[in-house]
């Protein structure tokens, strides 16, 4: 089996199904930002700002994680800034090899400065076609409206995201920490969808266990599981190898529920050790639907190539294995059935053809 060299894995065509707007901003960017609305920020260089955010979010702590975005959401309440993050977003996916994506992020969180809630769903979609169409076609995106689960505008953002979901918005998700605030405390707002027909993921099983993966898929119904990592707890395997599947992990490799996997995010977070480590190996090998995802590009210091030959590296992955992650998150991705298609047997499979047909690389 031919090892892909970093740049072939650069070149193929990516999916991601789990990457945050007010994650992935450039440090250049939130520097001009900042200056331009007064927000205070603890380095003065792009270079500094982007190894701190890299050094804050290498923590081990979730919650300490999150406090990065204090400054990324801080220079993101104007309606120009939305827009110009959300186009330089798509612009560095596009330069990564991604061909379909889907963009989180919380309107809730942009509105300080007096933006309605259209309003920043607009000027972030605004930025998105500007994006796109520059690339020609190359990529499609989609936008997901995430509610913050501590906080009770949960049956808002469900409201928005179906009133946006013919122009631009694909589905709905809840975030932030775990701990305390199940994902049950939103079930009005995911009822809701299901009612509306609406699509929706659900951050469950990263700093929390089992409970969170089991209400999320069980109470609320979630199509998708944002990480899902814990699932493992789930799972037994035997000193000789054999592997015992709980009900709950049965259940959901049974029924092809995606999980939207962060690898270098889970072991910044402490859900897990390392890469090698990483339970992806595992769940890969027993065949669950598996995606690979950024999370935060700008506190993970990552992208999807990135992502993507770390695991060619750890578990020596292949061109098939790659493909099979990417087909993966391409039939999870909350898009029609026939444009999902289309993509797969136009544009993934025979650009992954291409790459394998190529000549190794001499050592």
């Amino acid at each position: 089996m031919t090892t892909p060299s970093r740049d072939q894995v650069r070149r193929a065509p990516k999916v991601v199904l789990h990457d945050h707007l007010d994650g992935g901003l450039r440090p250049a960017t939130i520097l001009e930002l900042a200056e331009e609305v007064g927000h205070e920020l603890p380095a003065g260089d792009a270079e500094s700002l982007g190894r701190w955010f890299s050094e804050s979010a290498d923590s081990g702590s979730l919650e300490r994680y999150l406090e990065t975005f204090d400054h990324t959401v801080g220079v993101m309440q104007t309606g120009p800034a939305l827009t110009r993050v959300a186009r330089e977003f798509v612009e560095d996916l596009v330069a990564d090899g991604v061909v379909y994506a889907e963009v989180r992020y919380a309107p809730e969180q942009h509105v300080e400065a007096g933006l309605t809630l259209d309003e920043v769903v607009a000027a972030v979609q605004e930025g998105i076609d500007a994006a796109v169409a520059a690339a020609g076609g190359r990529i499609v995106v989609r936008q997901l409206l995430t509610a913050m689960r501590h906080q009770a505008r949960s049956q808002e953002i469900a409201e928005l995201a179906v009133a946006w979901r013919d122009r631009g918005v694909a589905g709905f998700d809840i975030a932030g920490a775990e701990a305390g605030y199940p994902p049950t405390r939103h079930l009005d707002a995911f009822e809701y969808l299901q009612r509306e027909n609406g699509h929706f993921t659900i951050h469950a099983g990263e700093a929390f266990g089992l409970p969170s993966i089991w209400q999320a898929i069980q109470w609320c119904g979630a199509d998708r599981l944002g990480h899902g990592v814990r699932i493992v707890d789930d799972i037994e395997v035997g000193e000789d190898g054999s592997v015992r599947l709980g009900r709950l992990a049965a259940y959901v490799r049974d029924n092809r529920i995606p999980l939207e996997m962060c690898p270098t995010s889970n072991v910044q977070t402490g859900a897990a050790t390392s890469i090698a480590e990483h339970p992806i190996g595992l769940l890969t090998r027993l065949r669950f639907r598996v995606t690979v995802n950024t999370d935060n590009r700008l506190m993970s210091s990552t992208t999807m190539t990135d992502e993507m030959h770390a695991l060619v590296e750890a578990f020596g992955y292949g061109f098939e294995d790659l493909r099979w992650f990417t087909i993966n998150a391409m039939k999870s991705a909350f898009l029609p059935f026939d444009e999902r298609l289309e993509i797969i047997e136009r544009v993934i499979k025979p650009e992954y053809a291409a790459l394998m047909a190529e000549e190794p690389a001499r050592p």
